[in-house]
């Protein structure tokens, strides 16, 4: 199995923590006054100090423009329904609130689009399982 790793810019490793770590529950690992290393739901997610990508609102899902880029992680539906429900009671302010896209197709899933307080998108799907991440 390949781990995935990504490395993108935070403007408050504070605030990044609190949302990595405390919110979304992703474990910390290493860190250095500049940077700070999660396992973000089994990958390497670091934040290091610096001004974010720009995105713009360019992607559609569903009719709706989202941003691009951005990163996230495909969940199980029970994995992903919990975070839903979790980001949902925290008041996340969602791009797009959780919501089920190609119902009864092949790559039936969930999706849900919201910033971190640095403004990296995130999406977080939820599929049946994981084999139907790449149906067609």
């Amino acid at each position: 199995m390949s781990l995935f790793h990504l490395a993108i810019n935070v403007t408050s490793l504070n605030e990044a923590r609190a949302f990595y770590g405390d919110l979304l529950g992703a474990e910390e690992g290493r860190s250095s006054d500049t940077w700070v290393d999660y396992d973000f739901f089994g990958h390497q997610l670091t934040v290091h100090l610096g001004e974010p990508f720009k995105a713009q609102n360019t992607g559609r899902v569903d009719g709706k423009k989202v941003p691009i880029p951005h990163f996230g992680v495909v969940l199980e539906m029970p994995a992903w329904r919990k975070m839903a429900e979790h980001l949902t009671n925290a008041g996340v302010d969602f791009i797009l609130a959780p919501s089920r896209r190609f119902e009864d197709q092949p790559g039936d899933q969930n999706t849900m689009f919201f910033l971190d307080p640095c403004g990296n998108p995130i999406e977080i799907k939820g599929v049946a399982s994981m084999g139907e991440v790449f149906a067609s």
